[in-house]
């Protein structure tokens, strides 16, 4: 199952449509217990990368994410949700992400 990270930034309805169209069970959801159980993440994202990363912080994501990259499964983002893989990006400034992936968004 995939587990779509809702933070309230993200194409839900896109992504989900998708993977129904593939026939790929999924949830969407901001509840970490059970992004957790998910066999793999998918990060949407629509917006800028520091409204992103203060609301995956807010919710309590940025660090279940990075555990659960840290457990080997698969995490994949799609348009903002990959920029924030990242180390870092300088849109409206210097903000930290996800640091899954080496290197800066610019």
């Amino acid at each position: 199952m995939i587990g779509i990270v809702d933070y309230g930034m993200g194409n839900l309805f896109s992504v989900s449509k998708a993977l129904e169209r593939l026939d790929v069970p999924y949830i969407v959801s901001e509840n970490k217990q059970e992004l957790a159980n998910a066999d793999a993440l998918l990060v949407p994202g629509v917006g800028a990368f520091p409204d992103a990363m203060n609301r995956l912080n807010e919710l309590g994501l940025t660090e279940m994410i990075r555990q659960f990259a840290d457990t080997g499964k698969p995490v994949l983002g799609i348009c903002l949700g990959m920029q924030l893989l990242f180390e870092e990006s300088f849109e409206n400034g210097v903000t930290t992400g996800l640091a899954l992936l080496p290197g800066k968004v610019e």
